[in-house]
C-alpha cells in the first residue's frame, strides 16, 4: 500500500501548506487530499489519502531535514479537506497537556492501586487536579503540587475558587 501511495504523482493531490515555528525551529507542513487510489486501495471505507510533508529548519544548527507521512481516512473530500484534516495534531495537544502530566508529574505508571475502582477512582483525581491547576493558570504542574505540598491550607483556597 505505502508503494502505491508514494507512486501517486504531484497532480494526483490537491495543493496545501502552513508554516509554523516551534521549540527553535520553522517547519512547513504541507497537506495535501487524494481520491486517486479510492477503488483501487484494498482498504475498507478508504474515503481519501493525505500526504504530509514536513520540512524542518533548525535556526541553532541550520539543519533541514524532510519527512513525509500518507494518512488514510474514511471521510471524504466534501466532509474533510486539507484545512481540517491538518486538525489531526490536535490529539497531541491531549497528549502532552495531560497523559504526559499524568505519566511524568504523578508518575501514574508506577501506582500500585491496581484493584477494582481504584485505578478510575485515582486517574479521576488526578484529572480534576490537574484541571484546577490549568483553570488558574498553572504553567507547571510539578511546581505547584510542590508548592502546594508545602503549604497544604492553600488547597482548600485553590478548591473554593
Amino acid at each position: 500500500m505505502h508503494e502505491h501511495l508514494k507512486a501517486l504523482r504531484e497532480e494526483d493531490f490537491s495543493p496545501g501548506a502552513t508554516l509554523e515555528k516551534a521549540h527553535g525551529r520553522i517547519e512547513t507542513r504541507t497537506l495535501q487530499t487524494s481520491t486517486r487510489l479510492n477503488d483501487y486501495l484494498d482498504f475498507p471505507y478508504v474515503g481519501q489519502v493525505a500526504r504530509v510533508t514536513r520540512q524542518r529548519l533548525s535556526v541553532k544548527e541550520g539543519e533541514t531535514s524532510t519527512e513525509t507521512v500518507y494518512l488514510i481516512t474514511s471521510l471524504v473530500e466534501e466532509r474533510a479537506d486539507p484545512p481540517l484534516l491538518a486538525l489531526n495534531r490536535g490529539h497531541w495537544a491531549i497528549e502532552n497537556r495531560l497523559h504526559w502530566v499524568r505519566d511524568v508529574t504523578f508518575d501514574e505508571d508506577r501506582s500500585q492501586v491496581r484493584t477494582r475502582q481504584g485505578p478510575r477512582l485515582m486517574a479521576s483525581l488526578r484529572n480534576l487536579a490537574i484541571s484546577l491547576l490549568r483553570l488558574i493558570g498553572t504553567a507547571n504542574i510539578a511546581a505547584k503540587l510542590r508548592e502546594l505540598a508545602a503549604k497544604p491550607h492553600k488547597i482548600l483556597r485553590l478548591l473554593c475558587v
